[in-house]
């Protein structure tokens, strides 16, 4: 089996401010001093050493976070497009509490984000989508690392949208992850199976 170890970037300064980042890379998307220290945080957790490789999404509160946990086992990092977060299309950048009070029919209340149904009228990328490219890396990178372990960098809809490939449940609401979190699945590389062992997990040396 694959292990794949998914890490949620640390915390943004646009995180704070309630931005939907989506795929800006500015500024207001880098570490913040807490998203710097939570990657330390679970720098010290989370041992890569003995891992095959570490993947990344290509932004820099990504990249930023990806270096600090890698190094003490210097892994080779390999950026990859399909790690990106989602694109909100018109409504990167806008407030997420400005959108849900103008669009509330296309938010969940729940877990105050967005409906698949938003992708229309934002012009954003739809939810199946990200769970292809998801879908396509999990599979690639499983039979590129048979029976090993692979550290994976990306962004909150990224990792929820492998826990719902693991899990079967398109249909199911589950809460972004928390910043510098981790998710475990397990990947069959030959039958292309999957298992959540565990989601949203902060730094505990439990990993």
């Amino acid at each position: 089996m694959t292990k794949l170890y998914i890490i949620r970037h640390g915390q943004t300064a646009a995180n704070v401010a309630g931005l939907k980042q989506g795929t800006i890379d500015d500024e207001r998307t880098y570490l913040s001093e807490t998203g710097i220290a939570q990657a330390k945080e679970l720098a010290g957790a989370l041992d890569l050493t003995g891992f095959a490789a570490l993947y990344h999404s290509p932004l820099h509160r990504t990249v930023e976070t990806a270096q600090i946990v890698n190094q003490t086992a210097h892994l080779p990092m390999v950026a990859d497009d399909r790690l990106l977060e989602i694109s909100y299309g018109d409504w990167d950048g806008q407030l997420n509490a400005d959108l849900m009070a103008k669009y509330p029919d296309l938010f969940d209340p729940l877990i105050n984000d967005v409906r698949a149904a938003y992708a229309p009228v934002a012009n954003g990328e739809s939810f199946a989508s990200v769970e292809a490219r998801v879908q396509a890396f999990t599979e690639e990178v499983a039979k590129a690392h048979p029976d090993e372990r692979v550290a994976v960098v990306t962004h909150g809809f990224t990792v929820r949208s492998f826990a719902i490939n693991a899990t079967q449940s398109h249909d199911l609401t589950i809460l972004e992850p928390a910043n510098c979190s981790v998710t475990k699945i397990l990947v069959d590389p030959t039958s292309g199976d999957q298992h959540l062992v565990y989601y949203n997990r902060s730094a505990s040396p439990a990993f």
